[in-house]
């Protein structure tokens, strides 16, 4: 099997070309890969399809295999994969995710991609779409709320997938490792959620560190950075314009007032490709 390991500001995925290869078994694959010791190493497995309704499909399993819905990281490599091996040279590409077809824009120069944003749709605020279940959370503010043995308020966003955001004093005083898988699993949220706490510099601006579901503590998060930018908007702590800062590198996100979408540009990284398993070196005679 032929890769390619990609990453979006260090949340990195191996990338398979499925235009040109079938894999079966997909999630025992992505743990197989992912581990970061005896595989590959990575946060998951990336899938790029032909699509009978846009220029590509992605399908995203995290590293302990389950299958997500949504990457804003992975789908702007997806992106730039598609262009720059040519499966499609288009500047503006339609893919089909978990969460529909997107639109994403490609920044190009000298024939690379530089930059992509990607319209990342309409966040989803309904409960019970997101999904949380209701009966298990407190309502302690008009977007935020409270669950069981965790401190703190949290508004809870969807962009094609789960996401529960704090916003605390001090980003790195947060004990992530322990917290993390807690508010992941809690009972609350039938599908798990990704956790983000976010330390607010100023309207524009903010610090963000992230517990992806699935996939332990990540350097970034293109899907959580809109659930960001939504919550800090909802709750009046940011603007539409926001100026993201992960561990890995920054995004710049804007929910639009006039279509409701979310949109986000950040960069995509192609790290180098080989094979799975490698194939062994033969001996010279």
């Amino acid at each position: 099997m032929r890769f390619t390991k990609m990453h979006g500001l260090g949340n990195d995925y191996i990338y398979v070309n499925c235009f040109q290869q079938r894999i079966s078994a997909p999630s025992r694959l992505a743990r197989a890969l992912s581990d970061r010791h005896f595989g590959i190493g990575g946060d998951g497995l990336i899938l790029i399809l032909p699509s009978r309704r846009a220029d590509a499909r992605m399908r995203i399993f995290n590293a302990d295999g389950s299958e997500a819905e949504m990457c804003g990281n992975g789908l702007r490599c997806v992106a730039k994969y598609v262009y720059e091996h040519g499966l499609c040279r288009k500047k503006t590409l339609r893919i089909e995710t978990g969460r529909g077809i997107l639109t994403v824009d490609l920044h190009v120069r000298g024939g690379t991609v530089r930059a992509v944003t990607v319209n990342m749709g309409r966040p989803e605020l309904e409960l019970s779409r997101i999904p949380v279940d209701s009966g298990r959370v407190t309502r302690v503010g008009e977007h935020e709320y409270a669950i069981d043995g965790v401190a703190g308020a949290m508004t809870f966003v969807s962009m094609g997938n789960p996401h529960a955001v704090m916003f605390v004093d001090d980003v790195q005083a947060v004990e992530a490792q322990r917290l993390g898988p807690q508010i992941e699993r809690h009972e609350a949220f039938p599908r798990r959620t990704n956790v983000h706490w976010v330390q607010v510099k100023s309207a524009g601006e903010v610090v963000m560190r992230t517990w992806e579901r699935g996939s332990n503590l990540t350097l970034a998060c293109g899907t959580g950075a809109c659930a960001v930018c939504v919550a800090g908007v909802l709750t009046g702590r940011t603007s539409r314009r926001l100026l993201a800062h992960l561990p890995g590198g920054d995004l710049r996100l804007e929910w639009h007032e006039a279509d409701g979408c979310v949109y986000m540009t950040g960069p995509a990284t192609e790290v180098f490709s080989g094979e799975w398993p490698a194939r062994p070196r033969r001996r010279k005679s």
